[in-house]
C-alpha cells in the first residue's frame, strides 16, 4: 500500500519538474537567442519479489516470469533544443548580428574577465574602450586580429575585439603613383593657341596626405596633331609655388624631355615715367635722360644702371623676373631677351623662354592618341623624387598616363583634363589621412572600417567556436554556455565560420525556438499527470483507512 503512495509521489516531483521546465521556456519566449528545453522520464527500480524460473523438461513445466513491482518516476534527462535555431528579427542595428548555420551549431566566443564562455545572441555594442561588446552583459567579443606586416587576419588565440582604438579611428595617407590625362583636345581652341596654352591641374597627394597642384600646359606647335606638354608650377596647399625659382634644367628632371623655345612675354611700349623708352622703329631701347641704347643684361639688370630691372622699364611680372634671375644665377641660358622684326615693320621687345616639354601627338586620321615624348610611349613620368624637389622625402613619382585623349573638334571647346588615379580610376590615386567614418561586418565576420578619404580597412574578424556536442553545453545565463567533458572542449582558436557554409547577418537577431502551441500541449498532458498521481495518494489513502476501520 505504501509503494504506490512513494510511486505516486515520486510522480508529482517528476511533473513538477517538468513543468518548471515549461515555465521556464514560455518566460523566455522573447528572450534572444534562447533555446527551449524538455524533460525526459524513465522509471527509477523495481522490486522483484519472485525471479523468473526456465522451462523444466523433466516435469514437463513451463517458464515462469519474475514478479516486479515499480517503485516511480524520476526525470531522466533535461535535453536543450540547442541546435534548433530561432527565427530571425530585423533590428537595423549593424552590431545585431544573426549566426545562419549550415552544418554545425555555432557560437560567438565572449569573455567575462575570467574565462571564454559562449553564445547564440548577437546583440552586440562598441563600448567605451572601442571594444565590441554584448550590449546585455558587457562581455568583450572575441576574435582574431589583423597582421601588422601582411594586413591579413592571423588566425592565432582569440583576443577582444577593440576595433575602435585610437590606431583605427584614422587610415593613413597615401602618395599618388599615378594620374591619368584624358578627355578632347580642339586645335581650334583659343587657349591651346595661346602664348600661356591650355591650362590642366593635376591633384596629387604626397606621403603625409598634403594636397599639391601640378599645373600643366598644352600648346600647339603648328604642326596638325602635334603638341607640347610642359609643366609650368606645382603647388602646395597654401596655393605657394614649390618649383618657383627653378630652372628650365631643374624643371626638365621632373618632365618634359625636349627643350622648346615659347615667347613669354612681348613689350612695345615702356611704362610711363619709367626713364627708358623702346622705339618700335629700329627696336632700340634708349636711356630717355642721356639718349643712350641700353642692353639688357642675363639676370634682367639694365646695362646702364643694375639697380633697375626689366620690371621697372616694361613691367615684367614679379614671379617671371625671379625666375629669370635664379636662371642667370645658375648660369643657366633659360631666357633671352631679343628684338623682334614684326610683320608690318614695327619690333617689339620679346622676353624668350626655353622650357622642358614633352611632345605630344595625335594620328590625324582618326584623331586618337599616338604618343608622348620622343618614342611611342603612352605615359610620361612625374619625376618628383629628385633632390632639389624632394628633399623630405615626401614625394613619389607619379606615372601620367596619356593615351585617353583624343584630338576632335569640339566647337573650340577642349575637355581634356587630369585626375589622379590609373585608368581604372582607384588604383595609385593617392589619399589624404582619413577618419573613420563607419564599420561594417560582412557575411564571414570580418570588421571593416571606412574613411573619409574613400580607404576600406580591415579591423578584425568575429570568430566562432563549434562542439561535436552542442546540446552538451552547460548554461551559465545571461544567454551564455560553458564547456563540459560532453561538449568537447574549446581549443582557444577557433574556426570561420564560412569554413562550413554558415554566415553572419548583421541588422538580424536570433529570436529564442520556444513554440508556444508545444509547450501549451505539454502543460495540459504535465496538469493530468499531476493530477492522476495526486489521485493515487488519495485513493492509497483511502484504502489505508478502510484498513485501520477494521478494528472498530
Amino acid at each position: 500500500m505504501m509503494r504506490s503512495m512513494y510511486s505516486a509521489v515520486s510522480g508529482l516531483k517528476t511533473h513538477q519538474t517538468r513543468m518548471d521546465v515549461i515555465g521556464n521556456n514560455i518566460a523566455n519566449v522573447n528572450t534572444v537567442a534562447f533555446k527551449s528545453s524538455s524533460v525526459t522520464f524513465s522509471d527509477i527500480l523495481y522490486q522483484t519479489t519472485s525471479n523468473a524460473s526456465g522451462a523444466n523438461a523433466t516435469t514437463g513445466t513451463g517458464g515462469v516470469n519474475a514478479k516486479q513491482i515499480g517503485l516511480g518516476t524520476t526525470a531522466a534527462a533535461t535535453k536543450v533544443s540547442i541546435t534548433s535555431a530561432g527565427a530571425s528579427e530585423t533590428t537595423g542595428n549593424p552590431f545585431d548580428i544573426r549566426l545562419t548555420d549550415k552544418n554545425s551549431t555555432n557560437f560567438f566566443i565572449v569573455n567575462n574577465g575570467s574565462e571564454n564562455v559562449f553564445t547564440r545572441s548577437g546583440s552586440f555594442y562598441v563600448d567605451g574602450s572601442g571594444n565590441l561588446c554584448m550590449s546585455s552583459t558587457g562581455y568583450t567579443v572575441m576574435g582574431w586580429q589583423v597582421d601588422e606586416t601582411t594586413g591579413e587576419i592571423r588566425k592565432d588565440t582569440v583576443s577582444a575585439l577593440r576595433i575602435m582604438q585610437e590606431k583605427n579611428l584614422t587610415s593613413a595617407p597615401e602618395a599618388t603613383t599615378q594620374a591619368t590625362i584624358a578627355g578632347v583636345l580642339d586645335e581650334n581652341d583659343a587657349d591651346v593657341k595661346s602664348d600661356a596654352g591650355k591650362v590642366m591641374n593635376l591633384n596629387f597627394y604626397d606621403n603625409l596626405g598634403y594636397q599639391y597642384t601640378a599645373k600643366f600646359a598644352i600648346k600647339a606647335t603648328g604642326t596638325d596633331g602635334e603638341y607640347t606638354v610642359e609643366l609650368t608650377s606645382i603647388l602646395d596647399s597654401n596655393n605657394k609655388n614649390i618649383t618657383e625659382g627653378f630652372t628650365q634644367a631643374q624643371m626638365k628632371e621632373i618632365f618634359g624631355d625636349t627643350d622648346t623655345k615659347t615667347t613669354i612675354a612681348s613689350y612695345s611700349t615702356t611704362l610711363q615715367n619709367c626713364g627708358y623708352t623702346y622705339d618700335t622703329q629700329t627696336g632700340k631701347l634708349k636711356n630717355t635722360a642721356t639718349n643712350q641704347d641700353v642692353t639688357i643684361n642675363k639676370d634682367g639688370t639694365l646695362s646702364d644702371n643694375n639697380t633697375k630691372t626689366i620690371k621697372d622699364v616694361f613691367g615684367v611680372s614679379d614671379g617671371n623676373l625671379k625666375n629669370i634671375q635664379d636662371s642667370a644665377a645658375a648660369k643657366n641660358t633659360d631666357y633671352e631677351f631679343k628684338d623682334v622684326p614684326n610683320a608690318d615693320g614695327t619690333h617689339s621687345f620679346q622676353i624668350i623662354k626655353t622650357s622642358a616639354t614633352s611632345s605630344l601627338k595625335f594620328d590625324t586620321k582618326d584623331g586618337k592618341f599616338k604618343s608622348i615624348g620622343n618614342g611611342t610611349e603612352k605615359s610620361v613620368e612625374l619625376n618628383l623624387n629628385n633632390a632639389k624637389l624632394n628633399k623630405n622625402g615626401n614625394f613619389q613619382n607619379i606615372n601620367v598616363d596619356f593615351s585617353q585623349c583624343l584630338n576632335y573638334n569640339n566647337s573650340g571647346k577642349s575637355t581634356i583634363g587630369a585626375d589622379a588615379g590609373a585608368v581604372d580610376g582607384t588604383t595609385g590615386k593617392g589619399r589624404k589621412l582619413g577618419a573613420m567614418t563607419g564599420i561594417s561586418i560582412d557575411t564571414s565576420g570580418r570588421i571593416y572600417g571606412t574613411y573619409d578619404n574613400g580607404n576600406t580597412e580591415l579591423l578584425g574578424q568575429i570568430a566562432v567556436a563549434q562542439f561535436s556536442n552542442a546540446s552538451g553545453l552547460e548554461k551559465v545565463g545571461e544567454s551564455c554556455y560553458r564547456t563540459t567533458l560532453n561538449s568537447g572542449e574549446f581549443d582557444g582558436i577557433g574556426v570561420e565560420i564560412s569554413a562550413d557554409g554558415s554566415s553572419m547577418t548583421t541588422g538580424e537577431l536570433e529570436m529564442s525556438n520556444v513554440d508556444l502551441s508545444s509547450e501549451f500541449t505539454s502543460m495540459i498532458t504535465t496538469q493530468r499527470g499531476f493530477q492522476a498521481n495526486s489521485r493515487v495518494i488519495t485513493t492509497s489513502d483511502t484504502l489505508l483507512e478502510e484498513l485501520v476501520n477494521l478494528k472498530r
